[in-house]
């Protein structure tokens, strides 16, 4: 799709007129979820929900698993587990050999939740390297993932490993689609994949569609977010999301896009999750 042709999309887009108005579910070859981030953070949780509801969003990503009940009662589905094992700010990661102990153990722990309560992926971060080598990194991600693979597998359980940009996420051995996918192809397990984040990936590696293609077989989950500011993907950033959203729909993509972005400052965010999502309903 040309950029004239994209603008055309966005601007065909309607603006929300009142929040009673009706729209019709997405339903497109994309399921799509949200973050919590993406709201005006003024709202609670349960109307977010109500919201997500009404826009036609199947669920959200990194909800703490105490809050998976206000989704189920709404017909939402937790679509990634809370980063409990790495947590933000991700600087002790999988990398970290020192820590593998603690981190299997809570790993355990997490897995067996979410096969009870229904929530079928966990995002790992590989962290800073602290002075390893990318190699020495890599090669201690693979055994820590090796560690975990079966009771994943057993499970059902996807772990998802996320590239991360070094300049938002400094000093992070997981920075680039090829240093994971090597991590991805030696640990060898269907259910250790990789979180492919857009916004971060366009920063560190550039020419998204050619890497989704080439790599879409590792690919369980998709963030999006516009490059720069990662705030909203519509026409006021420098990627096509209306191709993007095409390319993985005609690679059979099956699992969750969702939106983790900040809303510009003095927009309306509901305005931005609508546009958002009907940028990637193909």
């Amino acid at each position: 799709m040309r950029r004239r042709e994209f603008l055309a999309a966005a601007a065909a887009i309607p603006l929300l007129r009142g929040r009673q108005a009706a729209f019709t579910p997405h339903t497109g070859r994309l399921k799509q979820a949200l973050f919590r981030s993406a709201f005006d953070q003024s709202m609670t949780f349960e109307a977010m929900c109500r919201e997500a509801v009404r826009l036609g969003a199947h669920g959200f990503d990194a909800i703490e698993a105490n809050e998976w009940p206000i989704m189920r009662r709404m017909g939402l589905v937790p679509t990634l587990a809370f980063p409990v094992v790495t947590p933000a700010p991700f600087r002790d990661g999988i990398a970290r050999r020192e820590l593998h102990d603690r981190f299997e153990a809570a790993l355990h722990t997490q897995i067996d939740q979410c096969a009870r309560d229904g929530c079928a992926m966990i995002p790992l971060a590989g962290g800073q390297r602290l002075g390893m080598s990318p190699e020495q990194a890599a090669d201690s991600c693979v055994a820590f993932f090796t560690r975990v693979k079966a009771h994943a597998e057993e499970k059902q359980i996807t772990l998802c490993i996320e590239v991360m940009n070094r300049y938002d996420r400094p000093d992070q051995c997981c920075d680039h689609v090829a240093w994971a996918v090597d991590v991805l192809r030696r640990v060898n397990s269907p259910r250790v994949k990789l979180l492919f984040d857009i916004y971060h990936v366009q920063i560190q590696d550039g020419d998204i569609c050619r890497h989704l293609r080439e790599n879409i077989q590792w690919i369980a989950h998709v963030h999006t977010a516009g490059v720069p500011g990662r705030h909203e993907i519509d026409e006021r950033q420098e990627l096509n999301y209306r191709f993007i959203a095409e390319t993985l729909a005609e690679l059979g993509y099956d699992g969750y896009v969702s939106h983790e972005y900040t809303p510009t400052p003095g927009r309306d965010p509901l305005d931005g999750i609508q546009r958002a999502l009907a940028i990637m309903n193909v």
